[in-house]
């Protein structure tokens, strides 16, 4: 029989607890950052913090590389993100692909 490890459950909440302070803490260093600047140096700094995170959850992505296409994937919620021309890439890839060939070829019997 599995029995529950209240220590084990207490650890992570407490881990928790400390990554939600810690984001906290930082988000208020970045906004009081913000606020001293003027517009122009918002935006910029703007661009720079999003540069290589997460668009759903704001951590950083890794690159992985798919059939010879570079991608941003994020650890945390195992998000996929495409720039500009990957995905055209990979379904080129997939087209030339023995699956994309079975399924053309297929398509051209059935006809």
């Amino acid at each position: 029989m599995h029995e529950k490890d209240p220590f084990g459950d207490k650890l992570k909440d407490k881990e928790r607890a400390e990554e939600d302070l810690y984001f906290a803490k930082r988000d208020r260093e970045l906004l009081d950052k913000i606020r001293g600047q003027d517009e122009a140096s918002r935006e910029v700094t703007a661009r720079d913090l999003a540069k290589g995170r997460c668009p759903r959850c704001g951590d950083r992505l890794t690159h992985r590389s798919i059939e010879r296409v570079d991608i941003d994937e994020c650890a945390s919620c195992r998000g996929i993100w495409l720039d500009q021309g990957e995905l055209e890439a990979l379904s080129r890839r997939e087209s030339e692909s023995w699956l994309g060939r079975l399924f053309r070829n297929s398509l051209v019997h059935t006809r």
